[in-house]
């Protein structure tokens, strides 16, 4: 075939080094970023292949998320924005590692076991994050989809979960929104401000918000969002990347693991802060106290109050939690907020396919990675509630406060940005400061530790 024959010519510009094995986990492939030229171009290649198989848009991300700016890594998003099947993680390892006189082999094994017709059309979506290397190995993904004749849309530097969403909305027809940056600003900044418009006491001070960029691509767009935001929220960007460091003791990882706050953020007493990680699908709140203490608001502080804010509006909803959730949230939504807890497997793909089993799932990694899923059914009855004119008008008003959160949470994956405006809505909707948010319940001491061996890491969570 004319296509194998091109596979063979351009593979060998992107030839991989003898020996050298990788294997794809639930971050994709991520490793020193002179060793994945070749996975990239294989990467292509796979989905091009998916996007075969499944006659959908397919979406590959050039990240290392919040490693150091000498790695690099790619992740395969599959057709509603989820990250790629189990399958085909396994395929994936096997391309990467396949030399390269067996690469065609490979090619041909994963078309036969998934019958994959092969003059279907292919639709392949691309973007990286801002670190030097990621540019040159978008561009061996490109080549690796033009190998197979598949379509291609690169849309450069975009945060991971900004890929996500521009997947899903291919996929869906325009129904979940339309997949550009610009759509993808319009309707969470919409939503933001429909929410916050009647908040009670909103001043300019309760606006304002400090946020550490990791100087990674977060930072890039939201800039570029500001504008969309008009007076209702005033974000002040520190580690914005002009200067630092990608990663580099900044970052919602380094916040998180050291307990402290990123290097050249100026705090005052009681202002509300947060940061993203490198690829801006984390996002970690804190606070200095009158005392100079340091509050941390995790992943499962983030799970509780968007929870206890839904709880208010709806009664069925479900919280999933990993083993590294701190003990007094899962206490407190069990026995206070009389929530529906489940615990899962680390790992977010374990959390979402497990938030998919509820109406609305709540799920959030002590990390600050996650996200609220809704199902078809609750989204037609918060549809039909909001534009019933025979409802009361209680109802009728939280049925609205939900249809504008539907809107402004990315279900597709774990997103920093949404998930600080849903922060930011929720805080300004119940007039909560920082501080009372945190007084919700009392951590139990936590500290994160990673043990170094000479062939592994491995990590501790003391709870």
């Amino acid at each position: 075939m004319a296509q194998f024959e091109d596979v063979i010519l351009k593979s060998a510009l992107h030839s991989k080094p003898k020996g050298l094995t990788l294997q794809y986990g639930t971050a994709g492939f991520r490793t020193t970023a002179k060793h994945l030229d070749h996975v990239m171009f294989r990467m292509g290649l796979l989905a091009t292949l998916r996007s075969k198989r499944t006659k959908s848009t397919i979406g590959v991300m050039v990240t290392a998320s919040h490693n150091p700016e000498e790695d690099n890594g790619v992740k395969l998003i599959d057709p509603m924005g989820e990250m790629v099947t189990p399958d085909w993680e396994g395929y994936a390892t096997q391309l990467a590692n396949a030399e390269q006189d067996a690469l065609c082999t490979a090619l041909k094994d994963i078309i036969e076991k998934e019958s994959i017709n092969m003059s279907e059309k292919a639709s392949v979506f691309i973007g990286r994050d801002t670190r030097p290397s990621s540019e040159s190995l978008a561009q061996a993904v490109l080549d690796g989809v033009s190998c197979l004749g598949g379509e291609s849309k690169d849309y450069g530097l975009v945060t991971t979960p900004q890929l996500h969403y521009m997947v899903r909305c291919r996929n869906t027809h325009g129904c979940y929104g339309t997949d550009t940056l610009q759509g993808y600003y319009q309707k969470l900044s919409h939503a933001f401000i429909e929410l916050t418009k009647n908040a009670q006491n909103h001043t300019d001070d309760q606006k304002r918000l400090l946020l550490d960029g990791a100087n990674g691509i977060g930072a890039l767009k939201m800039r570029e969002m500001e504008t969309f935001f008009q007076s209702a929220l005033q974000v002040a960007l520190f580690n914005d990347g002009c200067s630092g460091k990608l990663n580099h003791l900044c970052g919602a990882d380094y916040v998180k693991v050291h307990q402290r706050p990123p290097q050249g953020m100026v705090m005052d007493p009681g202002q509300r802060c947060c940061s993203f990680d490198g690829d801006a699908d984390r996002i970690v709140y804190y606070f200095n106290d009158s005392a100079g203490c340091f509050h941390l608001l995790d992943g499962d502080k983030i799970a509780t109050l968007i929870s206890t804010y839904l709880k208010e509006l709806i009664t069925q909803i479900a919280v999933v939690q990993t083993a590294y959730a701190n003990g007094s949230s899962t206490r407190y939504l069990e026995d206070i907020m009389k929530v529906t807890v489940c615990c899962t497997k680390t790992g977010v793909k374990h959390l979402h396919h497990a938030a998919q089993e509820f109406d609305i799932g709540v799920y959030f990694e002590a990390n600050g990675h996650g996200t609220v899923l809704f199902s078809k059914q609750a989204e037609e009855q918060i549809q039909e509630l909001a534009q019933n004119p025979n409802v009361s008008d209680e109802k009728k008003c939280a049925a609205k406060l939900l249809k504008n959160t539907v809107n402004l949470i990315n279900q597709a994956t774990g997103d920093a940005i949404s998930d600080m405006l849903v922060i930011e809505a929720v805080l300004a909707v119940r007039g909560m400061t920082v501080q009372e948010w945190d007084s919700i319940y009392t951590d139990l001491p936590n500290r994160q530790l990673k043990v170094k061996r000479s062939t592994t890491q491995i990590t501790f969570n003391q709870n």
